[in-house]
């Protein structure tokens, strides 16, 4: 995406698009890094004279480089099986107390320790887009945001957790230099020097930057896409045993914001349906899911079935099945069952992040590509019983270039509060209001919940 950013200007456009999902190679699901990087250079040198490139990325997965610097093998995808079983000898509390993190299976910390000896040739770690980043310009070194991913940080020094990391048997001297976002990382050099900057790198916090939320508004976003972040922005994390019962996350921001938020499965469930069906009609069965029946079934949507590549329709049945439901019997049915799920889940966790916290919410920000689906949005403000206001799409990529211009002067970017001024001011933004429509709480008691 190459991105305009100045006085009243803020526009980002498609340069380069090409496909990426996991390469399974024998037992192991990998990412086509070198791909990813070759296509990057290209993207690049497509996009004509810039100012700066920044990277984000999704979060947890790495690349591990030896003490020359070069790569030891292709990063395995956090949706390979390797991680199934592993634990680690530190007490839940213990490890929610440092890290604020989520208990996911496929966060860095256990992705390492299953690992195993295969870590003494490695003198480093480095998370996608800092992989990236290194490439281009030769610095080694970890952004703060996409560091506190990894179960790993210590969300309230805003360091490495050393100690945390040598008890589970990851060497420290794995863990690289921190940056916070904002920082110039170098010069590219197969690109003429243009500088590169530490950005939000983790996608999440980049699309949480360009979340269009007026001061003093009373605000919870979802960043919606392959996964869904939904959740609350706070100056501090929050740590309560409360939190950590209900799986709540502390994830680092711009600015030295927290993102206290849960991961919800997101539109994956609906994507591999159409891999499933082998079809790209999507509009066509939106348009005929919003026909269906409301609530007729619904799924923990976050139940770990879900998690893995595979047919996605069958475990919808059988998610049904179990619990007593009709599973839906048409292609219309299965997207309306998907959808109403996905929404119940959004309610579910907006309303346990607005109790573990003492907040009310106003209003629900919906950014990325769910933002484009107008039957989810709809879904969702009838779901939590506020208004949904739906945009900017590329929500990660406008946060990603003002982080950027800001890095290389933009003076009329100096927080978080004007960024999100020239959000509003330039970038289309739907509002959902909450149509009443659908027992809510009957679905949920569906659930078990």
């Amino acid at each position: 995406m190459a991105g305009t950013v100045g006085p009243s200007v803020l526009a980002v456009e498609e340069v380069r698009r090409f496909p990426n999902g996991g390469v399974r190679a024998g037992p192991v699901l990998y990412w086509d890094i070198l791909g990813l990087y070759r296509e990057t250079l290209a993207g690049i040198r497509e996009a004509g004279r810039l100012d700066g490139v920044g990277i984000d990325s999704w979060a947890v997965d790495y690349g591990l480089l030896d003490e020359r610097g070069a790569l030891l093998g292709n990063p395995v995808h956090y949706r390979d099986s390797r991680t199934d079983g592993i634990t680690v000898p530190v007490p839940d509390r213990e490890l929610y107390d440092v890290t604020g993190l989520q208990q996911l299976p496929f966060n860095t910390l256990y992705q390492l320790v299953a690992e195993g000896d295969r870590l003494d040739a490695a003198a480093t770690m480095l998370l996608i887009p800092d992989l990236l980043n290194y490439w281009l310009t030769g610095e080694i070194g970890a952004e703060r945001t996409n560091a506190s991913t990894t179960q790993l940080y210590d969300v309230r020094a805003r360091t490495w957790a050393l100690s945390l990391a040598s008890r589970v048997g990851i060497p420290p001297r794995l863990l690289p230099p921190l940056r916070d976002p904002g920082t110039v990382v170098g010069q590219a050099r197969e690109l003429s020097g243009v500088p590169v900057v530490a950005v939000g790198s983790h996608d999440t916090a980049s699309a949480v930057v360009a979340v269009p939320a007026s001061p003093g508004t009373n605000f919870a976003y979802i960043s919606s896409g392959t996964w869904s972040l939904a959740g609350l922005e706070l100056p501090a994390p929050e740590l309560s045993d409360a939190a950590l019962a209900a799986n709540f996350t502390n994830e680092g921001g711009v600015d030295g914001t927290i993102r206290f938020l849960r991961n919800v499965m997101g539109l994956w469930v609906l994507s591999e349906t159409l891999r499933t069906w082998s079809t790209s009609d999507l509009s066509g069965l939106l348009t005929a899911a919003a026909a269906s029946p409301a609530l007729a079934a619904v799924v923990d949507i976050d139940a770990p079935g879900f998690l893995p590549p595979g047919d996605m329709p069958a475990r919808l049945a059988a998610a049904c099945g179990a619990t007593g439901q009709r599973p839906p019997g048409t292609r219309a049915e299965v997207v309306r069952c998907i959808l109403d799920s996905l929404a119940l889940a959004y309610r579910r966790t907006l309303r346990q992040a607005a109790s573990l916290t003492g907040r009310t919410i106003d209003v629900v920000h919906i950014v990325g590509g769910g933002a484009r689906n107008e039957l989810l949005c709809q879904l969702t403000a009838d779901a939590c019983g506020v208004p949904v206001l739906a945009g900017p799409g590329e929500a990660a990529a406008l946060g990603n270039v003002l982080v950027q211009a800001r890095a290389l002067g933009e003076e009329d970017l100096p927080d978080l509060a004007a960024m999100r001024a020239l959000v509003r001011e330039t970038q289309e933004v739907r509002r959902y209001e909450p149509s009443g429509a659908g027992d809510w709480d009957a679905a949920e008691a569906r659930l078990g919940s």
